[in-house]
């Protein structure tokens, strides 16, 4: 069974690059260091601009489609900040959870409205402790996606492969 879940996780991750790719990048480097939390703002020094997005998202099992065979109270909150400057935007998080059916086996950020599954925008980690902080490098589509709320956290577990909780990812603040 853990073979079976890693070859699709691993399928779903080559699926968000493939897709990322096609919007003009916008895939986390799973490879980055791992380090927190998330209002736009945006100041200029110089020549230089730098955008700062802030992020959030509260997940739980009701939002995850297929809906799983999960504990009613599992649950747990994800935040986020994106910073552009020169060309890069750095995005770090900070994910928890409580109450799974098992150990977290890995986290992303995946692109997808509300009630509907889609591919792997940004890998967070795997495997997962809640209250795992991380820092990786993004672009572009996982960015935007985020920015128009048409992106979500989801934790995946053994016994939930496709995803034991889910919450959809908003910005707070502008």
């Amino acid at each position: 069974m853990k073979k079976l879940t890693t070859i699709g996780v691993a399928a779903t991750f080559a699926l968000g690059l493939a897709a990322a790719a096609m919007a003009g990048g916008g895939y986390g480097d799973p490879t980055s260091s791992t380090t927190t939390t998330g209002a736009a703002n945006t100041s200029t020094s110089g020549t230089t601009k730098t955008e700062t997005y802030s992020f959030k998202a509260t997940l739980n099992v009701g939002q995850e489609r297929p809906k799983p065979k999960a504990p009613a109270g599992a649950g747990g909150s994800f935040s986020a900040r994106s910073v552009e400057a020169k060309g890069t935007t750095t995005f770090t998080w900070k994910l928890t959870f409580h109450g799974l059916s098992g150990a977290a086996g890995a986290a992303h950020v995946h692109l997808g409205k509300k009630g509907t599954a889609g591919a792997v925008l940004i890998s967070l980690c795997g495997p997962c402790k809640s209250g795992q902080t991380g820092k990786v490098k993004i672009v572009g589509a996982a960015e935007n996606a985020m920015e128009k709320g048409k992106a979500y956290v989801n934790v995946h577990t053994a016994k939930n492969a496709g995803g034991e909780i889910r919450g959809q990812v908003i910005p707070i603040g502008k």
